[in-house]
């Protein structure tokens, strides 16, 4: 049985419908959840080798299937993988094809790993803030969140911070809500372990979010008020 036939497998055609209804984005859907694909791709990954593992990937992503899509984000979805270009490469392939938040932020937290492995590659991800294709623009941020999350960050990685907030502030002015959501999104994480870069930013660009993004993006700075 190939992995394909697997997830086929598990489908359930009630949950299916679910699905389509909830994402409101025309493809196959199979009803699985997310823990079950996940236990599936750990199993695939431990057992196939790197190339056969990007092939694999490639080849489920290719299926337009929900499902199968989230999982070949899946098989990338790890912090070592050596080498790793051929894995960036192909992440990278997909990011034109963001269409719904679940496929993209499930291949944006595989995109984060590579992102984190090499940082060199933010300057690629700069240039999607000035992507037409929405999807992307949002990329730009969602791959970048592990840059919120440091506690003791090193010079080097206060200075992606500033970056990224820059992004941030460029996007302010973009009135699309998931590009609002994202900006907010990464405030709202970085508050959490920069709270006065994140109420900086606020003050200086707060003022250009749509007033739900605003309201998110200083959630936890309220609670330290």
């Amino acid at each position: 049985m190939t992995p394909l036939d697997e997830l086929h497998a598990l489908a359930d055609p009630a949950k299916a419908g679910e699905m389509r209804a909830y994402h409101k984005v025309e493809r196959p859907y199979l009803g699985i959840p997310v823990p079950q694909i996940a236990d599936c791709a750990d199993r695939w990954r431990a057992e196939l080798s790197l190339d056969d593992r990007l092939s694999l990937a490639a080849d489920l992503w290719r299926t337009n299937i929900h499902e199968a899509r989230i999982a070949a984000a899946k098989l990338l979805t790890q912090a070592r993988i050596r080498p790793d270009q051929a894995a960036w490469e192909l992440i990278l392939s997909w990011v034109p094809d963001f269409d719904a938040w679940a496929i993209a932020d499930h291949a944006s937290i595989a995109g984060q790993k590579r992102l984190v492995a090499d940082p060199a590659r933010l300057d690629t991800v700069e240039t999607w803030v000035a992507s037409p294709h929405m999807w992307t623009r949002r990329a730009a941020l969602v791959m970048t969140l592990p840059w919120t999350k440091q506690n003791f960050p090193k010079p080097e990685e206060l200075a992606i911070r500033d970056r990224i907030l820059g992004w941030c502030a460029s996007l302010a002015d973009d009135r699309d809500w998931f590009i609002q959501k994202a900006v907010a999104w990464w405030v709202r994480d970085l508050s959490k372990h920069d709270a006065a870069r994140a109420r900086a930013f606020l003050a200086e660009h707060g003022a250009r979010l749509k007033p739900f993004a605003r309201t998110e993006a200083a959630r936890h700075l309220q609670d330290q008020d």
